[in-house]
């Protein structure tokens, strides 16, 4: 083997590891699975992202090259969270619309946005070595709408594509934030 294909000694303690769960609410600072908070089951994993997106104050000025980074200007984030949910419920469809009002057994779609449509969304998944890794999309919203596959001899799957939103409370803040947790080992007596 050569010097340079090597992987540093931690590396496979720290691998994520399985498809996660997707949660109403959770806390990194004790990291609890409480089931009353579990959204969905899902099928093909969950897909976050978080792209930043810049501008080149530049690129009009008679020679500067493109992409100087000093006229670089961070514009802001891009942060979605995408699955397809196997439950079919109430809070999932109306999840998928975003602009809907749960009546009963009744899911009604809404021209305007409220206030409640935003919720936060935690991704909470475990790493090889016990710990956990989370990710909390701020005041998702769906931007995909809803839709329901069916197949002849299958599950029915919801796909679910979410975004977060910067609130004019906190302007500054990213609509995604992301913690890791190494595990910890404890020993029975």
């Amino acid at each position: 083997m050569g010097k340079f294909s090597q992987v540093a000694e931690n590396t496979f303690n720290e691998l994520q590891t399985d498809a996660g769960v997707l949660l109403k609410d959770f806390n990194p600072e004790t990291p609890e699975l409480v089931e009353e908070n579990i959204i969905c089951a899902t099928t093909g994993g969950i897909n976050p992202t978080c792209v930043p997106t810049y501008s080149d104050w530049g690129e009009d000025i008679d020679n500067v090259p493109a992409n100087t980074k000093e006229l670089a200007h961070l514009d802001g984030w891009e942060c979605t969270l995408g699955f397809t949910a196997l439950n079919v419920t109430p809070e999932v469809i109306k999840m998928a619309l975003g602009a809907a009002d749960i009546n009963g057994n009744s899911i009604i779609p809404r021209k305007t946005l409220k206030e409640d449509d935003f919720a936060d969304i935690w991704w909470v998944g475990d790493r090889s070595d016990g710990g956990m890794c989370a990710v909390c999309l701020r005041n998702a919203l769906s931007t995909g709408g809803f839709s329901l596959q069916t197949t002849k001899n299958g599950k029915g799957q919801v796909s679910v594509s979410l975004k977060g939103f910067a609130s004019i409370k906190d302007i500054s803040k990213v609509p995604m934030e992301f913690y890791v947790a190494d595990g910890t080992e404890t020993t029975e007596e």
